[in-house]
């Protein structure tokens, strides 16, 4: 369905500790799997982050 189209589905979390870095994996690895319709994201709170995968639709 078009309605359907661009809709993300939360496949996995996993929390690791806080790196200035991270931000550069997560951008490579959208950049480089967007093809595969995945798409990672990344939050900060307090000394730790939590990098998540989505499958878009």
């Amino acid at each position: 369905m078009e309605q359907d189209k661009g809709k993300l589905e939360l496949i996995a979390t996993q929390r690791v500790n806080a790196n200035s870095e991270m931000y550069k994996v997560v951008d490579f690895l959208n950049k480089n799997l967007k093809n595969y319709h995945l798409m990672f994201g990344l939050t900060k709170k307090d000394e730790s982050m939590v990098i998540s995968i989505y499958e878009v639709e």
